[in-house]
């Protein structure tokens, strides 16, 4: 049954994810962040990974269109962060949320584990642009990640 969006969205939330906020500049230089939770390893040999933005997100030109990115890992603790950066039109970042990483991209301060990655591949994905990046540097603290499971935030 593929014409009931409800139910597929339902079924899709089988699958429990780790929550990330990908940071990256816009075109004026400035520190921009946004939640997801489309995150996966793609492979080790070249180091990728890939997440997904939605076109009809505010800053969707941003993303794409940045030549670096960081992909932010949440701790269990981060929801704040995570609800943060999901809400629409919240995607600047303040000066004490995050410190400046390789290539200038923003970092957030406190992660459980960070991907800098440079964009590699972009592929359409239907209401999605698919992103796939080389990793350039990861810094893993080994905390315990933020998941989302069935609509919920679990530890």
């Amino acid at each position: 049954m593929t014409d009931d969006p409800q139910a597929f969205r339902r079924a899709l939330s089988s699958f429990a994810t780790g929550v990330a906020v990908v940071t990256a500049r816009d075109a004026h230089g400035e520190p921009i962040g946004i939640t997801i939770n489309s995150f996966n390893s793609v492979s080790l040999d070249p180091p990728l990974v890939l997440w997904s933005v939605a076109k009809d997100t505010g800053n969707y030109d941003s993303f794409v269109s940045a030549e670096h990115f960081a992909v932010n890992v949440l701790g269990k603790d981060q929801k704040n962060l995570c609800d943060r950066f999901a809400q629409t039109g919240e995607s600047s970042l303040e000066v004490q949320v995050f410190t400046e990483g390789t290539h200038g991209v923003p970092v957030l301060a406190e992660y459980a584990a960070c991907f800098e990655c440079r964009t590699e591949h972009l592929y359409d994905g239907g209401d999605h642009t698919i992103i796939v990046g080389r990793v350039l540097a990861f810094e893993d603290h080994e905390t315990d990640p933020l998941i989302f499971y069935r609509g919920r935030f679990r530890s």
